[in-house]
């Protein structure tokens, strides 16, 4: 029994170390807007945190950025901190909601948390970190709020919500498959014609959803795909 459950924590870890590796390579396809930058490494790190365990993906919330920092960052201290606040915000909030209640709600509920939280956090981090960052009085970077700050951060938590929304059971099921971190059911009884449906429908938003705060990253806030 010991040695049983010695190998699934190996596997445990396997798995969440290629969720870092992914979540690492990912970034490199990026967003600039501005001085800001978009990127769908958390939609990564908040699968695993959700699948694994908030603990799991708080700690990629940290591990991930750090390794940007070391290897390819350009934005210093003051990128590694936003960074890792937004990655928390949004990553903790949804993994730590969805343990509780492990239902399509649960998750609906935990990633619209968690769109609240990041926003609100980053929107604070600007107001405190930002004027050290950019040599400016925070009175100016108040009046970004409206027009940048605030529809950026909004866009991009509700952009990693739909797309988390969207990649999360096919990346799991994959999990499932090949016998990296099994864990218990999530206490539905659907059945299999109705999760069929209700796959088609989180799909159908999320894609929707997703379609639609790119089209206001590219055409309203003038974002631009990158890659480096």
């Amino acid at each position: 029994m010991k040695e049983r459950k010695n190998k699934q924590n190996v596997k445990k870890l396997v798995a969440v170390a290629m969720f870092a590796a992914l979540a690492y390579a990912v970034h490199f396809v990026h967003i600039p807007v501005g001085f800001l930058n978009l990127d769908f490494k958390d939609v990564v790190i908040t699968v695993c945190g959700m699948y694994f365990g908030p603990i799991y993906g708080l700690a990629l919330s940290i591990i991930v950025p750090v390794l940007e920092f070391i290897t390819v960052s350009t934005t210093g201290p003051y990128g590694l901190i936003m960074n890792i606040l937004s990655s928390m915000a949004f990553v903790g909030t949804a993994s730590v909601i969805y343990r509780f209640k492990k239902t399509l709600s649960g998750a609906v509920v935990g990633l619209c948390s968690a769109v609240c939280a990041m926003t609100a956090v980053m929107i604070l981090a600007n107001m405190f970190i930002t004027p050290y960052y950019m040599g400016v009085a925070r009175s100016d970077v108040m009046t970004m709020i409206p027009t940048l700050l605030l529809p950026f951060n909004a866009i991009k938590a509700v952009l990693n919500a739909s797309l988390t929304l969207c990649v999360y059971k096919p990346l799991t099921k994959i999990l499932k498959l090949t016998g990296f971190g099994k864990r218990e059911s999530d206490g539905q009884t659907d059945s299999r014609e109705s999760k069929k449906i209700h796959t088609v429908l989180v799909w159908a938003i999320g894609g929707t959803v997703a379609v639609a705060a790119l089209l206001v990253i590219f055409l309203v806030l003038g974002g631009k795909i990158a890659f480096n």
